[in-house]
């Protein structure tokens, strides 16, 4: 898959954070491993590739990035098998899905050799920090921005790119409440929905905060134009299980990002015997077979929880309420993901990357 030949700096800590860190039940995100890879594109060329001690970076107050938004980042998880082994979760999508985001930004692409190759060694440095226990895994964040040192809405010339690792614990998702969005919006056709671009999160943050005043968790996002047609759950993907099939929206008007873990679980339900419908899906659909008592399960998809159960939609004040104890399809999807994902079952897919 990878030039494995690539030959990265290495500069190693002096002594390791590993053995002062519990790595049990460990919140996300707010811990991160010994090392980083670095790396900058400067003069057309990817340049000075280099894993080294995590540290702060310097950046100068008239940076690009922080100006005009030029910046991407990706998701991935890695996790442990029985023997100790360690495993990337499909990383070759997120890579895909990385350079994606950076053609719609208007920034270079990443080699496969840095991305891929980059990450594995970065790991195999720092794969002590994979926590063993179950639900347990290693955050991977790749993210890449501008770095021109110039005030002017133009692409920059110069970016660069990061690799840092952060181990977690498991996820707790408490039954969500979420609110249909009926005025703003996260994105059109033609504009930058499906990238993974630090800007469509930024966006969002008002219309969460808004209904998380009147104790929702997250706002189901629809369309701009007639605000009816579902898109995404705040940083996930979203399905409905009517009438037995599992339907999500499509992807195809470029509103929704591509989720691997959407991805995963449309494979994993059709291996179960479940009709996956990938279409255009209305407001009034769902309100119309909710009332018809053809709604049994809703759910978000994403990196960090997997599956997020989701107890209430509200729509115009209507509250659709489900019994998310009572939810065996998406609590068989995430069964078998981690099975998969901890070693227990057959990647039959291919869908684990040793390192």
């Amino acid at each position: 898959m990878t030039d494995t030949s690539l030959e990265i700096a290495l500069t190693k800590v002096a002594k390791s954070r590993l053995q002062d860190t519990n790595l049990e039940n460990i919140p996300f995100g707010r811990v991160f491993t010994d090392h980083m890879l670095e790396a900058d594109y400067e003069n057309g060329e990817w340049k000075n590739v280099s894993i080294k001690p995590y540290q702060s970076i310097s950046l100068d107050p008239s940076l690009a990035a922080l100006h005009y938004g030029q910046a991407i980042f990706e998701g991935i998880k890695a996790y442990k098998d029985d023997d100790g082994n360690a495993y990337i979760f499909r990383p070759a999508d997120n890579f895909k899905r990385f350079n994606n985001s950076a053609v719609r930004m208007n920034m270079p692409e990443v080699p496969e050799e840095i991305f891929m190759e980059g990450m594995r060694q970065l790991i195999s440095l720092d794969k002590d920090w994979i926590p063993s226990q179950a639900e347990h895994s290693l955050y991977i964040r790749p993210f890449m921005f501008a770095t021109d040192q110039f005030l002017g809405v133009r692409p920059s010339a110069t970016y660069k790119f990061l690799i840092i690792l952060s181990p977690t614990g498991p996820y707790f998702v408490n039954p969500m409440r979420i609110a249909v969005e009926e005025k703003y919006t996260r994105a059109a056709p033609g504009g930058v929905g499906f990238a993974k671009n630090a800007g469509n999160y930024g966006g969002s943050m008002y219309a969460v905060s808004r209904v998380q005043k009147d104790g929702f968790d997250q706002v189901l996002w629809t369309d701009a134009f007639e605000h009816k047609w579902l898109q995404e759950v705040g940083m996930m993907n979203v399905f409905f299980v009517i009438d037995g099939k599992a339907v999500t929206p499509s992807l195809e008007e470029g509103t929704i990002l591509e989720g691997v873990t959407r991805a995963s679980v449309i494979s994993v339900l059709q291996e179960q015997g479940i009709t996956v419908d990938e279409r255009r899906i209305s407001i009034d659909e769902v309100v119309e077979a909710y009332k018809a008592g053809k709604v049994s399960e809703v759910f978000g998809t994403g990196t960090a929880a997997v599956i997020a159960p989701i107890k209430e939609l509200n729509y115009k004040g209507f509250a659709m309420t489900f019994d998310t104890n009572n939810y065996p399809v998406s609590t068989g999807v995430k069964k078998q993901l981690s099975d998969i994902r901890e070693g227990r079952a057959a990647d039959n897919n291919g869908w684990m990357w040793k390192v």
